[in-house]
């Protein structure tokens, strides 16, 4: 009992000092893995390091959004205010489900576990004109089985709420699946490749990123009545409600509840607001989304865009050395930044817009 404890101990730290960065979210990350299913603790590391890759993957994606994806958002306890079921906390339970497939998958295929290595289920078979499966494809089905194992027993709930949230981890696995590249390989005479060996390799996860702000961007809103609910409710129909409603949805993202207005500080809902976040104006090499951050995140919240210059530093004047390093001097520029500010004397402004839209 003493070697169980000191192991579940050890697996903590672990996974706690791959978590430091994020303060008040890892204590319900790591709270879970040394308290999940036993059987499953080498992967608690792997996990926290997922869940830590979605995270970081939902700032990006959200980085000149109103709704900006804090840091709370990942808080797994089911019991907190922060418990909804929105267009927002579905892509928070996609792509944290995405992460702990990657990860793992990553992890298995690199050999890193005793029990998993390269999928060779197909190996042999003909794929298509010219090719075969061959090679080490890499096992998002052992991931996806980790995943569903701690992701999912983090949703105790048997109300709508929680069938939703389930569905979306499931539609996050489902995108991990989704986005994995056929890779090859020639054989022939004089590198003729007269036929190939293919097998399948992880995307980078920025794609499954993009992937899911999309499935995000066109998220569907669903009702679930008293018998639905229900049926879904019994263990062997978990998924009935989704399927039954949105029977060609499997991979799509929904939700419930309408998003809160995300331009005004709520702290009971731990909303911000947009005051004093930063927008890009004229910002070189900008998508057209991110040029009108300006106006997503200050005008159209009652705000006004206020113009700051700021000195940085930055490397410069570089010259190669014989042999073999590079020196760089330190030089201080001057650059103009972006920010919603509130208007002398106005009161509190109410958001127009709903979500991140």
């Amino acid at each position: 009992m003493g070697r169980v404890i000191g192991h579940l101990f050890m697996l903590w730290v672990a996974a706690g000092m791959c978590y430091a960065p994020f303060g008040a979210s890892a204590w319900s990350v790591n709270n879970f893995l040394v308290t999940g299913p036993k059987a499953y603790l080498t992967y608690t590391t792997s996990v926290a390091l997922g869940t830590q890759t979605g995270m970081e993957e939902c700032k990006f994606q959200f980085a000149w959004e109103r709704w900006n994806c804090p840091e709370h958002a990942f808080q797994f306890s089911t019991h907190n205010r922060l418990r909804g079921a929105t267009r927002e906390s579905s892509f928070i339970h996609a792509i944290r489900s995405a992460g702990v497939v990657y990860i793992i998958t990553k992890n298995c295929s690199m050999g890193d576990f005793e029990n998993c290595g390269c999928d060779g289920s197909k190996n042999g078979k003909a794929g298509g004109h010219g090719w075969i499966w061959g090679g080490c494809s890499d096992n998002v089905e052992f991931g996806e089985q980790i995943s569903r194992v701690f992701v999912d027993s983090l949703e105790r709930g048997k109300d709508a709420r929680a069938l939703v949230n389930l569905h979306n981890s499931r539609a996050g696995r489902l995108a991990v699946r989704a986005s994995m590249k056929r890779t090859c390989k020639c054989h022939g005479i004089s590198g003729s490749c007269s036929i190939q060996t293919c097998w399948l390799q992880l995307a980078d996860f920025r794609e499954m990123g993009d992937y899911l702000k999309a499935k995000y961007d066109r998220a569907q809103k669903i009702e679930l009545d008293k018998r639905q609910l229900s049926a879904g409710n019994r263990a062997e129909g978990r998924w009935a409600p989704t399927e039954a409603f949105l029977p060609s949805a499997e991979a799509e993202l929904i939700f419930l509840e309408d998003s809160p207005d995300y331009c005004t500080r709520n702290a009971s809902l731990g909303i911000h607001g947009t005051e004093g976040r930063e927008c890009l104006q004229n910002a070189r090499g900008a998508s057209r989304w991110e040029q009108r951050s300006c106006g997503r995140l200050c005008t159209e919240c009652g705000l006004q865009v206020e113009e700051r210059r700021t000195q940085v530093m930055s490397s410069c004047d570089c010259s190669f050395k014989w042999c073999c390093t590079v020196k760089c001097g330190q030089c201080r520029r001057v650059v103009n930044r972006y920010y919603c500010t509130r208007p002398e004397g106005s009161v509190r402004p109410r958001g127009r817009g709903k979500g991140s839209a």
